[in-house]
């Protein structure tokens, strides 16, 4: 599917579908607007919730490379961007004086030159789904390098010149919310937030990505994860762990979440020690209702 086909928020709820991701239609409507007016989108919500799994569903819809740049404390632009092989410079310039070339060949041509995933995206185009993920991990000083970098898509090499996107990439940012990101950033971008699906949902994308499972337990399964992230937890489970968790009730042969089941499976919804004291003290209303 081409992006030229994505003619309307029903047509990319469809296409999404198609590849077994289950948008509402608030970020169905989102990815629609992002994609027609050529604008990053920035999906903020919490862990689990499908942000990165987007970016990978719109790059396989559109038959596009997948770029995705993993943001950490201390990402810098040459890390994101390039950097030079110095090994082969190296080796390059030790043949030249060992033959004892008159020629000088330019080690710092385009054959010596390392893509990272920004200056990859830029040079992909419209062919690329750029995914800049976990944002919030960066600093200020590169979240200010990438506002200006999405502003124009283009890009000073000093050695090179000047490269800029004949057409921009797809771009979906995520955070997480570890930071505040600034509003420079966001007035870039359109924002949008990824809740928690409703248990009926919850149930579709259980069945969707475990077809093994039973409607019943999908059913318990998406139940208790509610009411779990009712609990106040720490670090409130996300489909990715209401999906292991009834894979994993499912290979121990049941076919019902009973308290006991759970006790021996919540390690697969519960990932921190209060977390799981708590989450076990209410066991029975978990489970139970």
């Amino acid at each position: 599917m081409k992006l030229a086909d994505l003619t309307s928020v029903a047509r990319v709820e469809e296409a999404l579908r198609g590849a077994d991701y289950l948008p509402d239609e608030g970020l169905a409507a989102a990815v629609f607007l992002a994609l027609q007016m050529r604008r990053p989108l920035l999906l903020e919500g919490e862990a689990g919730v499908g942000k990165t799994q987007l970016a990978k569903t719109l790059a396989e819809t559109l038959g596009s490379e997948l770029i995705r740049l993993q943001c950490y404390e201390g990402i810098d632009s040459q890390q994101a961007l390039y950097e030079w092989n110095y090994p082969r410079q190296l080796l390059a310039l030790r043949a030249m004086d060992a033959t004892g070339a008159d020629v000088v060949e330019d080690v710092y041509g385009p054959e010596y030159l390392s893509e990272r995933p920004l200056l990859k995206a830029l040079r992909r185009g419209q062919d690329a789904v750029l995914l800049i993920d976990e944002l919030d991990r960066a600093d200020d000083q590169f979240e200010a390098f990438l506002l200006e970098l999405l502003s124009d898509f283009t890009i000073s090499i000093p050695e090179l010149g000047t490269i800029s996107a004949a057409a921009p990439p797809v771009v979906v940012i995520t955070s997480n919310r570890t930071r505040e990101l600034h509003d420079a950033l966001k007035r870039r971008c359109l924002f949008h937030w990824i809740a928690y699906p409703d248990p009926e949902r919850e149930v579709e994308i259980i069945r969707r990505n475990a077809p093994e499972i039973s409607e019943p337990l999908a059913q318990a399964v998406a139940a208790a994860i509610a009411r779990l992230r009712g609990l106040g937890l720490t670090k409130k489970p996300g489909p990715a762990e209401a999906i292991d968790w009834s894979r994993s009730v499912a290979l121990l042969g049941e076919d019902r979440l009973t308290e006991e089941v759970a006790e021996q499976t919540l390690g697969w919804v519960v990932k921190n020690e209060d977390d799981l004291d708590l989450a076990r003290a209410r066991l029975g209303d978990v489970v139970g209702g």
